[in-house]
């Protein structure tokens, strides 16, 4: 009897690592993606639509994709990030797709994916917030049969990356954070402090290209590129950088790898001021029995990089 499979519902704003996150799971025997729920973020949803589509033709596989949010509660225009992911978050490709993209509004669908799976289901969001916090809004009943919820986000006594004190997802819609961690009771948060050492080495990337190219695979041909393209401008503006962190693939990659983790359980809170503490993810780390009043989640503070990289390789090759 093969394993059972994790099932799980996507929600990214479609960088090079949420791609690649997605490449992963198509390869992987223990990870089924049974939902997408395509943000802005990165880039516009408009052009992840048409990515999430592209990457589906191109695999040939048939997985519901969910339109989420098109920008933050705060009201803000959205800022993209083409210099970082691409003008679609393949880096350099433009995707050719078979058909019109029109924009979807169906993010209803959800409640039939989380109905079907319900305690089976793990919510991965790698992106923005604001999706999971309007599902969290509009269908907490619902929300509350999900087995676990994974979040990419926040730094904690750690350097931002969107401001010195702020990760991107978490200051984008600090709103957005805040109310997901605030409702949400059975989280884990990936933040900077694990996923900026989630680098491939030069060396896997090179031999997973040679492998692709020998089995003429062109999904896993897509990887090199995209990640070349995302790593040059990690090492343009830190010359010291040896590459572009998966901050995506390292929480998706934690579904089936909970081992790898260390976890330490603590009071989250999420500034949801403007200004310099704008996004902020505050954690009651300090040594007494009585610590502050936010509610208690899991925040993944050390992980096995070897154990990763290998294991990574290992599905992209299907060994």
């Amino acid at each position: 009897m093969g394993a059972i499979t994790k099932k799980v519902l996507f929600i990214g704003d479609y960088g090079v690592d949420d791609i690649v996150s997605l490449l992963y799971a198509y390869y992987s025997e223990e990870i089924e993606v049974v939902g997408i729920v395509v943000d802005y973020g990165n880039i516009s949803k408009q052009n992840a639509l048409v990515s999430a589509t592209y990457i589906q033709q191109l695999l040939n596989v048939r997985i519901p994709i969910i339109g989420g949010a098109v920008r933050p509660l705060t009201g803000e225009t959205p800022i993209y990030y083409p210099q970082i992911h691409g003008e679609y978050g393949l880096g350099p490709i433009t995707p050719e797709v078979n058909g019109e993209i029109t924009e979807f509004e169906n993010f209803h669908e959800i409640i039939s994916i989380i109905e079907t799976y319900k305690d089976e289901l793990i919510i991965v969001n790698v992106g923005r917030l604001t999706s999971l916090a309007t599902a969290f809004v509009l269908y907490p009943n619902t929300l509350e049969s999900v087995k676990e919820i994974y979040i990419m986000g926040g730094a904690f006594l750690y350097p931002g990356n969107s401001s010195p004190l702020a990760e991107a997802n978490f200051y984008s819609d600090h709103y957005a954070a805040n109310l997901v961690l605030d409702c949400a009771t059975n989280v884990k948060i990936f933040p900077l402090n694990v996923t900026n050492y989630a680098i491939l080495p030069n060396e896997i990337i090179n031999q997973l290209n040679s492998y692709f190219m020998k089995m003429n695979d062109k999904a896993g041909l897509l990887l090199k590129p995209m990640i070349t393209y995302y790593s040059n401008w990690y090492k343009q503006r830190d010359p010291n950088s040896v590459g572009g962190p998966l901050h995506d693939l390292l929480t998706f990659w934690a579904v089936a790898n909970n081992e790898a983790f260390k976890f330490i359980k603590k009071p989250v809170d999420i500034s949801t001021t403007d200004g310099e503490t704008r996004g902020v993810s505050i954690g009651d780390f300090r040594p007494y029995k009585e610590l502050a009043d936010y509610p208690i989640h899991d925040i993944a503070l050390e992980f096995d990089y070897q154990m990763f990289i290998n294991n990574v390789y290992n599905t992209f090759t299907n060994k």
